[in-house]
């Protein structure tokens, strides 16, 4: 297997020199990206780096960790690279666990790895509050709009991914900026590709995060929501129609029509001025129960619908050889 590494470089000429040096022997090439960086990150690595297997790529704009990846990714296909290893240029993530997050896709266990910080309970006892509370409610919110209910700590940027999976992916089309590794698993669920959790510490140098959680709250809520309602629609009305679809569908009709009519009878009882028999009590409330638990039924489906068969062997044995 030939092993690329990505560094999209932004304002870590600090860093960066150190993480290339701890990149270990079993990675072919070093994929630097400069996204536009006012500090001429590009350059100085030029300038500075001995290690013969980095190769800089640049950004005319600077399009976010997205649009660095995307440039990385479409380099490492070009090249015929097989794994493609993210690694922040900012020094939180230890490329000495590089070999973790390969191993599950060298052993045909998986078509993308990620990093999880919240494994083991010493791991987040660092971490600050509201980044862990914030995180939990990241983590719940993708496992809605993508499908994958196995994974935790979804933002964590450490990853690795089979070149053979990227091109079944619309590269172009990923998110740029914040929501490029949520947007990211959202599409590799499309593809049913298996994704893996890699156990690891978190690490806080002394770099300042440029993530505003105020204002970018209402676009990741408006970006989850979008991305449910759509893989929604491709996987339990386009693709496919199963009993995932029967329960959902009738959890749903069930509950707005017990709704509406006890609604409709509470206003008129109320302008009239009677009281609602326990026959209509019952008519709206009992559509309301069975659609809940048509509802439930529904999340159970699709908590047990992730996917568990690597995607990447399969489309290894369609390359022309």
């Amino acid at each position: 297997m030939r092993i690329a590494v990505a560094i999209p470089c932004y304002k870590v000429t600090q860093h960066i020199l150190g993480v290339i040096a701890k990149i270990g022997p079993a990675v072919e090439v070093i994929y630097a990206v400069d996204d536009a960086c006012p500090d001429a990150s590009g350059s100085f690595i030029e300038e500075n780096n001995t290690d013969p297997r980095v190769h800089v790529l640049y950004n005319v704009q600077n399009q976010g960790v997205g649009g660095a990846m995307v440039t990385a990714y479409k380099a490492a296909i070009s090249a015929g690279m097989d794994i493609v290893v993210k690694i922040d240029g900012d020094g939180q993530m230890n490329p000495a666990l590089l070999p973790l997050f390969v191993q599950p896709l060298l052993d045909g266990r998986a078509d993308y790895s990620k990093g999880n910080r919240f494994y083991r309970p010493e791991s987040v006892q660092d971490m600050p509050s509201v980044r862990l509370f914030g995180n939990a409610v990241l983590s719940f919110m993708t496992k809605l709009s993508c499908g994958y209910w196995n994974i935790m700590d979804p933002t964590n940027g450490y990853t690795a991914v089979r070149t053979s999976v990227l091109s079944e992916l619309p590269l172009d089309k990923l998110e740029k900026r914040y929501f490029f590794e949520s947007d990211m698993l959202f599409r590799l669920y499309t593809v049913r590709a298996v994704v893996k959790d890699v156990p690891m510490d978190a690490v806080y140098a002394d770099e300042e995060s440029n993530l505003r959680i105020g204002k970018v709250l209402p676009e990741f809520l408006h970006k989850h929501g979008s991305r449910l309602w759509r893989r929604y629609v491709y996987n339990y009305l386009v693709r496919d129609f199963n009993v995932g679809s029967l329960y959902s569908l009738s959890g749903i009709f069930l509950m707005f029509s017990g709704a509406l009519y006890g609604a409709s009878h509470w206003i008129s009882g109320l302008i009239h001025r009677e009281a609602a028999t326990s026959g209509t009590v019952m008519l709206a409330a009992l559509p309301v129960m069975v659609g809940i638990q048509c509802l439930i039924a529904f999340l159970h489906h699709d908590v047990s619908s992730v996917p568990t068969e690597p995607i990447s062997g399969w489309l290894d044995q369609r390359k022309p050889q």
